[in-house]
């Protein structure tokens, strides 16, 4: 889809019923397709990811997470709908949050599965984070093979990585061939890690959310966290569930960063129920 004054982004939709907007990328369609039975899922990747255009400004790549929001918007009005339900996971998961602080006239409902947290400064203890080593591990293999960068083609080292980094995402590593987003045929993804690092990393870290923001998110949230997620800490679910007016913490015992890999069931029937559920009409007046 072109957007009006903003980005062509790729998009894919299944599913009959109330939409759901999934801005994490095209592959969310499929991760999360049992509930397609009741809503209408459209998932998209976000500019410079995936299929998307790359926005440059010279030689310089452009975009944050304050673009993403200001896209979903456009989104929004590319698709006519007058409120969103939306669905966001890890960075997503923050960004759809600030959307509906910014325009929470236009959102109806929101998940955060996995959200980052919403200070990135803010250092968590040991229970409120899940260290077992195995993203030390990984970090470490990653390392090991950079040196290979040079010598392979992109896409086969692209996969070798997501191979060595998908164990992190998972509590099981047998889980761990279940996730499925490294997306190398994507030339956007090739450059993925430069693109976190100078672009959507420092725009998480100057990131400031206020108690006045945080009031503005005047619908229903489920923020659903798995207590063994590495990547983002659990000690942020419990951030957004003190922080947001209206929001119900679902925890995942045994789950890691993909909540809904290992206990299907709890994830996906919360999401559905919540999603369901009427609104409250605001009181008059």
């Amino acid at each position: 889809m072109k957007l009006e004054n903003g980005p062509e982004l790729a998009m894919q939709t299944i599913g009959h019923g109330e939409p759901v907007v999934i801005p994490n990328g095209v592959y969310f369609v499929h991760d999360l397709a049992e509930l397609a039975d009741g809503f209408q899922l459209i998932a998209y990747d976000p500019r410079n990811r995936g299929f998307s255009e790359r926005v440059m400004e010279g030689e310089r790549i452009v975009g944050d997470i304050h673009s993403d929001v200001e896209d979903l918007e456009l989104v929004r009005r590319h698709l006519g709908l007058e409120r969103l339900n939306l669905i966001g996971h890890s960075y997503m998961g923050l960004v759809v949050a600030l959307y509906a602080m910014t325009y929470p006239e236009h959102v109806r409902r929101v998940v955060q599965i996995g959200p980052a947290q919403p200070q990135a400064a803010k250092f968590y203890p040991a229970d409120l984070k899940f260290d077992d080593g195995v993203m030390a591990q990984v970090f470490g293999r990653m390392g090991q093979m950079r040196g290979e960068a040079t010598s392979t083609d992109p896409v086969s080292f692209c996969r070798k990585m997501v191979e060595v980094m998908r164990v992190m995402y998972v509590v099981d590593p047998a889980n761990a061939h279940r996730i499925d987003w490294g997306r190398c045929e994507a030339p956007n993804e090739l450059g993925f890690m430069k693109y976190w690092m100078e672009n959507l990393m420092p725009s998480l870290q100057k990131l400031e959310i206020t108690p006045e923001m945080y009031s503005k998110v005047t619908c229903p949230v489920l923020t659903i966290h798995g207590r063994k997620d590495r990547n983002a800490p659990y000690g942020g679910a419990l951030d957004w569930f003190e922080a947001l007016p209206n929001v119900q913490l679902v925890s995942i015992e045994n789950a890691a960063h993909a909540p809904w890999v290992e206990a299907p069931a709890e994830v996906l029937g919360a999401i559905r129920n919540f999603l369901a559920t009427e609104v409250a009409a605001a009181p008059a007046g």
